[in-house]
């Protein structure tokens, strides 16, 4: 999508400072972190939400899912992190494309704030 921030930052449009890319996802330092360790992870295809995730895409979700823990592991996160998904208005989604949140690096309290 050509509005889309998080397609222009997949598609090398806008520079982000990314920890990890291949050909169907990238990672990267979360411009506002809400931790000493916040990265976004995004799928390149876009998919507005997880809502609107469809069969063909579970490899992908898989293959996200997988690539946390080495994102953890690189990143220090031995004592825990957390992995949020944002979906939907009242899910408090601010961008229109799946992404998770990988925070870690302090201790998360529960409810998040």
């Amino acid at each position: 999508m050509s509005d889309c921030i998080f397609c222009k930052i997949a598609n090398g449009e806008i520079p982000s400072n990314t920890v990890y890319e291949d050909d169907q996802i990238i990672c990267f330092h979360d411009a506002d972190p809400q931790a000493p360790v916040h990265v976004l992870i995004i799928p390149k295809k876009h998919i507005p939400s997880l809502d609107e995730v469809k069969e063909e895409d579970k490899e992908l979700l898989g293959t996200i899912m997988l690539k946390v823990q080495d994102l953890a592991k690189d990143l220090g996160l031995d004592n825990g992190y957390r992995l949020v998904n944002n979906c939907g208005e009242d899910g408090f989604q601010t961008v229109k494309h799946l992404h998770f949140h990988l925070l870690g690096k302090r201790k998360m309290t529960w409810p998040p704030g």
